[in-house]
């Protein structure tokens, strides 16, 4: 979507420059400038875009770790319910 903004931005400004003037090297420079600014634009979307998988594989990888902890979590809860009733025992004989 950006990198249709920008190259209607740079054509309108070719157009404008067209009308203003019939010089063919105003024309050739809004060319040039259209073209790199959709280059800019791409690098841009696909910047973002693996900045996106980026984030979305660093939630993956905290969703398995909170998994991690909370399986640790309640394996550690149930030894101390074992220790606790083991020395219960313990303590009544």
């Amino acid at each position: 979507m950006r990198k249709l903004t920008i190259a209607g931005i740079a054509l309108a400004a070719a157009v404008t420059a067209g009308c203003a003037t019939t010089d063919q090297g105003a024309l050739d420079e809004a060319n040039a400038t259209a073209t790199s600014a959709e280059q800019t634009a791409d690098k841009a979307m696909n910047t973002a875009n693996s900045a996106a998988s980026s984030a979305r594989s660093a939630q993956q990888t905290a969703d398995q770790a909170l998994a991690a902890a909370k399986s640790a979590q309640k394996s550690a809860d149930e030894a101390n319910e074992r220790a606790k009733r083991m020395l219960e025992r313990a303590s009544q004989k």
